[in-house]
């Protein structure tokens, strides 16, 4: 990137700015879906072909599909949307609180006033949500995708994988899934259902990988 455009280095992790370069208008974001310090361009059409080709002219750089960048967003503890987050789901039931700005929570300068506030602000409060997003690493090797159903130790179906793959810098099996509240808890062993056999599966923090971002 500074070689491409020295001044979108100066962005910290979320800013974004619009910047010239060789003639073409560039809309660059300092963020990183793989949970590392990185860039997103977005480009007119015209001028993609060239600034693809720029980049793979660069010593450092090879094409990587978006299997890869699944396998890392998912070992950053990245939700995708349309998978593991989508229009039913709140951001407490997602463990995704930050979110939702002081000022906004009950007792704060604005309080509510924003789309799902009723549900929000009373799942934070009463903590009465029927599903929580978590994290899990598994025991062997086999890798558990998504739409694989979990059960507890006594064989309750507890949740579902949202989900999952073989995490190469983890070099184990990760997974995302919403489970009731009551199995949430960090080491709990939950099994996964992976055409008929019962992997365990255990309910660990994320990012299963520790994030980079340039702050």
């Amino acid at each position: 990137m500074a070689r491409l455009c020295p001044a979108a280095c100066e962005l910290s992790f979320m800013q974004h700015g619009r910047f010239e370069v060789d003639g073409d208008t560039l809309w660059i974001s300092r963020s990183g879906y793989t949970g590392e310090d990185g860039f997103e361009i977005s480009v007119a059409a015209e001028a993609a072909e060239k600034l693809a080709r720029w980049f793979l002219a660069q010593a450092e750089v090879a094409p990587i599909g978006l299997g890869a960048r699944d396998s890392l967003r998912l070992e950053a503890g990245l939700c995708l949307y349309g998978h593991d987050i989508d229009a039913t789901t709140t951001p407490v039931e997602a463990s995704l609180i930050w979110a939702v700005g002081k000022a906004r929570r009950i007792g704060g300068d604005r309080e509510a006033g924003f789309p799902g506030a009723d549900i929000i602000l009373h799942q934070m409060q009463a903590k009465d949500h029927r599903r929580k997003r978590v994290g899990l690493v598994g025991e062997g090797r086999a890798p558990v995708r998504e739409g694989c159903a979990l059960y507890d130790a006594d064989d309750n179906a507890v949740g579902e994988v949202t989900s999952g793959s073989f995490g190469p810098s983890v070099g184990a099996p990760v997974a995302m899934a919403y489970v009731k509240p009551e199995v949430a808890q960090l080491e709990t062993t939950l099994y996964a259902d992976v055409r008929g056999k019962r992997l365990p599966m255990r309910v660990s923090r994320m990012p299963f990988v520790k994030a980079n971002y340039q702050r």
